[in-house]
């Protein structure tokens, strides 16, 4: 099995599983339609100035990319679950192919979530001009490489009976800690937000709001995760390789 072959695989299975479409995409989308609608005309959220319609949009294209990407654990713990990654290990494909498809797969379905949220928020009259929408995106993209190698990590760390629990209580976790729902300011919260990766996704997506991207220790925060991750999700892969 070639990249390219196992590339279309892995895409079309995706697209074709219902409960991909159910919690990847119709989730943040649905919950997007409930806090916003409600709360359309409100123009100072929270005493912030931002209207609330933008505020979550940015929010939720945040946390709906976020767990989109995490989703590649439960795909990859299903798969170990009936032994599809042995029949792997049986054809040509590389470990770096392996994991390169995984990640695009990733992508693919955590971008298809942020267009999703971005035309919701046009429906409720969100306006931004078209480098706003770039730079946001753009800057999302990149916080979202911890979150790729995570997934890989959790997939092949964890059993189908173990990983919907783990991933909803991460995802929800580092939802609260990344400022999804609220801004962060001050205090020690602040001090442990800043050391997570869903803290500078979240400050991704402010983008939008006007924000000014990352410091210099928001990319270290982000660097360190995917790297520290990135090694974890290989050493673990390796060892599940070794198993009889």
């Amino acid at each position: 099995m070639n990249a390219l072959v196992y590339a279309r695989y892995e895409l079309v299975r995706t697209f074709r599983n219902r409960r991909f479409f159910v919690f990847s995409l119709g989730f943040p989308l649905a919950l997007y339609y409930l806090t916003a609608t409600a709360n359309r005309h409100e123009q100072n959220l929270g005493g912030s100035g931002i209207s609330a319609p933008l505020y979550l949009m940015v929010g939720l294209a945040a946390f709906g990319s976020m767990n989109a990407m995490l989703a590649t654990g439960a795909r990859i713990a299903g798969e170990r679950g009936v032994g599809w990654n042995r029949q792997l290990r049986l054809t040509p494909l590389s470990t770096r192919t392996y994991f390169r498809v995984k990640v695009l797969t990733a992508y693919v379905t955590a971008l298809l979530t942020i267009v999703l949220l971005y035309a919701a928020g046009t429906t409720l009259g969100v306006r931004l001009g078209a480098l706003d929408w770039a730079k946001m995106t753009a800057l999302i993209l990149v916080g979202l490489v911890p979150f790729a190698a995570i997934g890989v990590l959790m997939g092949h760390l964890l059993t189908t009976q173990t990983i919907g629990p783990a991933m909803g209580g991460t995802t929800a976790l580092l939802g609260f800690l990344g400022g999804v729902w609220f801004p962060i300011t001050g205090g020690a919260m602040q001090k442990v937000a800043e050391a997570l990766p869903s803290y500078w996704l979240v400050q991704a997506s402010h983008v939008g709001l006007g924000g000014s991207g990352w410091s210099s220790t928001g990319w270290a925060v982000v660097a360190a995760w995917s790297l520290a991750a990135a090694v974890l999700a290989r050493r673990v892969y390796r060892r599940d390789t070794q198993r009889v």
